[in-house]
């Protein structure tokens, strides 16, 4: 039966590439090997489920034996086993898989068949010197093999003296990768890539403390769950068995909201359970938390391209043998059933959110404020979940109520809707710096809905173009009248030079890192002197720039704001009474003829600009030396959340000199 002679490869290179190129991670080399041997028990299931073995299995299983002095490992499997035959057609041709051909004769009796490749076994040699098969087939008559190759593409294939049914794997791990020939990194490996195998995985014995250490036991250590639940039909589970799974999968995590159990069979395989997990501040982009399984064998936590983005905040796992995988199994391919994987979790996800919001409205409501940030990230990234999400997404306003956007709309559409006939809904972010624009907006009857999720930005857009004729503005984008318009602006009187002045008064006491518009209104006399605003369009890009959407040159513009002055107010009425006393008007400063010189109407120019910068010193002067203006300035300040340091302190200070003059 001696045998020797050259691996049927393309190049005499081939050991070089596996060793370095086949797999992104040599530790998927335990993954690999284990794979296969669960394979061969698999077959040997199928075999006596057809009919064509009849003896007893006695107990299919792997066992994985290390040997740390010898830097030896060991898989050994009591499955089908191989015959010289097919040692040589199926080891010793590379990527040749006998998996495909196996499964078309017993497609009837198995679907767990992991390995199509060929390449799983040559795996080992990413962290082996030399490697030796010992197989015996499960065929009548057959006689046992010994294969042994040291990493080069010459082997040698000999009789071999193995007595019971299987394949025996064994490594002789290199030096360089020594680390897998300890017991913590293989017991690592096996908990990560092996712990729901459909047949036993065995590794050494389970162990107890004696005599104050830990020692074995005469009981195999089991490391895998044959059946995961996912496995398992929901009518045979309890929602107590879907928390036990989850916290066995994330211990430290707080419960789910809610779980969704996956389970089809038509026009592709997928099992599994996903979790919504609370998301509370901050969008958690981890996107490793759903792990992707083949035939329960762990392939990878990388989902990007079976589920949609929004979906991989999800946790949870997946099982399917029809999502297409490369070599490695650590990346996926984009196919027509990668497609439809994706479309069946979206909408599965979508029935069943739509299912409690139809049945269970109150456990939504109460689970909304955690699960808001998901249901907007969907409703942005996929068309397909947003069309059915408007149907269940609830809206929350500063009163603490829920309602469905359709009920929304239809509750505020009598009040909030202008002269133009546009309904204008209002938001707040913030109740407590927004306080008094909330109040004066229920003051109006108006009802205020309160976004406080870092993508809401993008979502007011969304929902902007979603409902018909409607326009959504923060509540302290402008005074609540101009928010919503019932009749046209009062006009103010007032010149160009008037105007100019204004500007020129509030910017001389107002901070200098923002951009301030200075305009005069008319809110009444129990109007608020100075209304502090910012411009909806430029706050809201800025705060989708600052998240990265795409438009960075309103991130890099700075902050501006609107200074609405009311002229009605008696304050700001004192404040230019004192400033006409104070301040001569403006040197007016006739043109020069048009026939002048060059030289004359230069001069002419110069006298200009030195009377407007003199008026304006003069105004700046004024401004500086009024705590009238300043006090009002900073009271607008302070009602934004928009003084401190030094300006609040100089406030405070003020208004102590204010009381003192008052009262003493």
């Amino acid at each position: 039966m001696e045998n020797k002679g050259k691996i049927g490869v393309t190049t005499e290179n081939i050991f070089p590439v596996i060793k370095k190129f086949l797999y992104s991670d040599h530790e998927i080399f335990l993954r690999e090997l284990v794979a296969n041997a669960v394979d061969a028990d698999q077959k040997m299931k199928a075999l006596a489920e057809a009919g064509d073995f009849a003896l007893p299995l006695d107990g299919l299983n792997v066992r994985i034996e290390l040997d740390e002095a010898a830097k030896m490992l060991k898989i050994t499997d009591n499955g089908i086993g191989m015959t010289e035959e097919e040692v040589d057609k199926y080891i010793n041709q590379i990527a040749f898989s006998s998996a495909g051909e196996f499964l078309e004769k017993y497609k009837d009796q198995i679907g767990s068949i992991i390995g199509h490749f060929g390449l799983g076994f040559y795996s080992a040699f990413m962290v082996a010197k030399k490697v030796t098969i010992d197989t015996l087939s499960w065929k009548d008559g057959a006689k046992a093999v010994h294969w042994s190759c040291d990493g080069s593409p010459e082997y040698e294939m000999t009789e071999g003296d193995k007595k019971e049914r299987g394949t025996t794997i064994t490594l002789f791990i290199d030096e360089e990768e020594s680390e897998f020939a300890t017991k913590g990194r293989i017991q690592s490996l096996l908990d990560k890539y092996c712990k729901f195998m459909p047949v036993p995985v065995i590794f050494g014995k389970q162990q107890e403390w004696k005599d104050g250490k830990y020692v074995d036991t005469d009981k195999d250590n089991v490391i895998n769950t044959i059946e995961p639940i996912w496995a398992k039909k929901p009518s045979e589970l309890q929602k107590e068995d879907y928390d036990k799974f989850y916290k066995a999968l994330y211990p430290m995590a707080e419960d789910p909201l809610f779980y969704i159990h996956l389970n089809v069979d038509y026009p592709f395989h997928l099992t599994g359970i996903l979790y919504f997990p609370k998301i509370k501040d901050k969008i958690e982009v981890r996107k490793d938390k759903i792990q992707l399984y083949c035939n329960q064998m762990f392939v990878t936590d990388s989902v990007d391209n079976i589920v949609p983005d929004f979906l991989t905040l999800l946790h949870g796992v997946i099982d399917s043998p029809d999502i297409p995988l490369n070599v490695s199994r650590s990346y996926l391919q984009s196919d027509a059933n990668v497609k439809k994987i994706s479309g069946y979790i979206t909408k599965k996800v979508a029935d069943r959110l739509e299912d409690i919001f139809k049945n269970d409205r109150a456990e939504l409501e109460n689970k909304w404020d955690n699960l808001k940030l998901f249901i907007e990230y969907g409703m942005l990234s996929d068309e397909k979940f947003c069309e059915r999400a408007m149907k269940f997404c609830l809206l929350k306003n500063t009163d603490g109520k829920y309602f469905s956007i359709d009920d929304y709309k239809a509750a505020v559409e009598p009040v909030q809707t202008d002269k133009d006939k546009k309904l204008v809904l209002l938001y707040a972010t913030d109740t407590q710096s927004q306080y008094s624009f909330i109040e004066a907006a229920k003051n109006k009857g108006y009802d205020v809905l309160w976004l406080d999720c870092q993508l809401d930005s993008y979502f007011v857009n969304l929902l902007e173009g979603k409902i018909e004729n409607c326009s959504i503005v923060r509540v302290d984008a402008d005074s609540i009248d101009k928010l919503i318009r019932k009749e046209e602006e009062a006009k103010v009187d007032m010149s160009e030079a008037e105007r100019t002045d204004l500007d020129i008064l509030f910017q001389a006491v107002l901070p200098s890192e923002n951009q301030y518009y200075v305009q005069p209104v008319k809110l009444g006399e129990q109007g608020d002197a100075v209304l502090i605003t910012q411009s909806e369009f430029m706050r809201r890009y800025r705060e989708m720039s600052a998240l990265g959407g795409g438009m960075n040159f309103y991130g890099e513009m700075p902050a501006s704001y609107n200074i609405n002055v009311n002229v009605d107010n008696p304050l700001v009425a004192k404040v230019l009474s004192e400033k006409a006393a104070a301040v001569s008007p403006a040197e007016v400063v006739a043109d020069a003829a048009k026939d002048a010189s060059e030289e004359d109407k230069k001069a002419v120019q110069e006298k200009k600009d030195a009377a407007a910068a003199s008026h304006k010193q003069a105004l700046q002067d004024f401004a500086k030396g009024n705590d009238l203006l300043a006090q009002l300035c900073d009271l607008a300040l302070l009602a934004g959340g928009m003084l401190k340091g030094k300006a609040l302190a100089d406030f405070i200070s003020r208004s102590r000199k204010v009381v003192e003059d008052a009262y003493l």
